[in-house]
């Protein structure tokens, strides 16, 4: 039995359905604004251009800033990109503030809160702390805490967020636990002395796409196909 003492949750596309749920709402939204677009394909590419804004501000490049207002950016110019018509200045922040209300995976709350049982809970994103309350409120995710980049003003992989997060539970790396879709990000946790789970999401992306390869076995602590067996092999 692996011995933890917090876990902390990737958001979008660990806990949540990023690309299902923004579809889905713009797809709906598109005829109260009446405006056309190829929504999936915005999506996507505006889920890619996501780890390239977060880069310039890890490398200094760009000044720091919350992750609305780089998703904003990406979506301003995709949005000329793609010659998406009629996208004014308020429709733009109702785009960007429904990443704060994606909808979780189906088993994501109840999971949570087995394992809020036993163990802190608390996500750890690049979201920024408002967008992270929204979301639980809006999902009904049990978080026990809320650690949004915004508190270290660093966006993973920067080692100040896994290890800030540990400190602020009071707790030491090794009795953490980073639960991620993202392999990526679990070696960065892994690096700072944190125990891993990979959670296995394959439609995160759509079906049959994947951004990042499924790691090879024992590449972590624990490799789950959902957070409900995560629960299971927790002993929740």
């Amino acid at each position: 039995m692996i011995t933890v003492r917090a876990l902390l949750f990737d958001t979008f596309g660990t806990v949540v359905d990023w690309r299902g749920g923004l579809i889905s709402r713009l797809d709906e939204w598109r005829r109260e604004r009446e405006i056309a677009a190829d929504w999936p394909r915005l999506v996507d590419a505006w889920r890619m251009a996501y780890p390239l804004s977060l880069q310039r501000v890890r490398t200094g490049e760009r000044e720091w800033a919350v992750l609305d207002e780089l998703q904003r950016e990406s979506l301003e110019r995709l949005a000329l990109e793609q010659g998406v018509a009629g996208l004014d200045g308020a429709a733009a922040d109702e785009m960007v503030r429904m990443w704060h209300e994606l909808p979780p995976w189906p088993e994501s709350v109840a999971a949570l809160h087995r394992l809020r049982a036993r163990y802190v809970i608390a996500p750890l994103s690049n979201g920024h702390v408002a967008l992270l309350v929204r979301m639980a409120k809006t999902a009904g995710l049990p978080w026990d805490a809320i650690f949004g980049a915004d508190i270290f003003r660093h966006y993973k992989p920067d080692p100040e967020t896994y290890l800030g997060a540990s400190a602020l539970l009071g707790c030491q790396p090794h009795e953490v636990m980073l639960v991620a879709s993202h392999p990526s990000d679990l070696d960065a946790a892994a690096k700072c002395g944190l125990r891993t789970c990979y959670v296995s999401r394959p439609l995160e992306y759509g079906a049959g796409r994947v951004f990042e390869a499924i790691p090879e076995p024992a590449r972590f602590d624990l490799m789950v196909d959902g957070l409900e067996e995560l629960a299971s092999e927790l002993g929740c």
